[in-house]
């Protein structure tokens, strides 16, 4: 449930072809639906711009396809489930058709296209699967961000070809491992938002992406945004985010005055 339907709601019920009773049975499961293993917050996205994400691990493939469902019978925009095993993908896209699978990562309902320029960089080929959470996540929201694959430092001048790529982006996510200096390179050289995504790939002195995640946010670029190693999904947020706060500054009462 997310802001367009609300106000679309609103303005029936203003105009009489939705009765006040229905308004309210349509509205009864907002903030949370209790599913009693799980409660479903349909409010996330009136609050956050960005709807609840099943996250699989750790839940079976009945609770997956269930929250799924919950999620999809309710209007709104995307609705993802990510780090999936392939009896919760079989067992959701079973119970719910209409969904896409991207490896491990699940889309029902993606977003209509948007016209921001997302720039999404991966040093090495080891680092793609991180690359490829975000990627769909941002996809699945509406932007089609440019990929840049294997441009890391080891060979500068593969990164140095792009600079009026970076240039033009609206925001550019970087995937590295090893010792994560892709991220202060672009971050020098683009006045776009960067978002960092250390990796585990790396040898043993990378310790699993604790070296990377050490590095970028010792960063000598600054406003180099970091998150957490391995977390593709959490950067394509941050960069949701971003756009959200741009949308807000277009419209001070974040909502769409027309």
């Amino acid at each position: 449930m997310d802001e367009a339907f609300v106000r679309q709601l609103m303005a029936n019920v203003r105009d009489g072809t939705v009765t006040a009773d229905d308004a309210v049975r349509q509205l009864r499961r907002l903030p949370f639906a209790d599913l009693g293993f799980a409660r479903v917050d349909h409010h996330r996205s009136l609050r956050q711009g960005l709807a609840e994400v099943v996250y699989g691990p750790g839940k079976t493939p009945d609770q997956c396809a269930a929250i799924v469902g919950e999620l999809l019978d309710q209007p709104g925009g995307p609705v993802l489930l990510t780090r999936a095993s392939d009896e919760q993908a079989a067992t959701s896209l079973g119970l719910n058709p209409g969904g896409e699978r991207y490896d491990a990562t699940l889309v029902w309902r993606p977003a209509a296209p948007r016209p921001e320029r997302v720039v999404l960089a991966a040093a090495g080929t080891a680092d793609l699967p991180v690359a490829d959470e975000c990627g769909v996540v941002l996809a699945a929201h509406g932007l089609a961000p440019q990929r840049l694959n294997d441009v890391g430092v080891a060979g500068l001048h593969r990164i140095l070809g792009e600079v009026d790529v970076l240039a033009s982006a609206d925001a550019v996510v970087v995937v590295a491992g090893m010792e994560g200096a892709l991220a202060s390179v672009v971050g020098g050289l683009t006045a776009a938002p960067v978002v960092a995504v250390p990796t585990s790939a790396g040898y043993g002195s990378s310790l699993e992406g604790v070296t990377p995640l050490l590095a970028m946010l010792s960063s000598c670029a600054s406003g180099v945004t970091v998150v957490g190693v391995d977390n593709g999904f959490g950067a394509a947020c941050a960069v949701l985010r971003l756009f959200k706060t741009r949308e807000r500054a277009v419209s001070p009462t974040g909502l769409n005055d027309g």
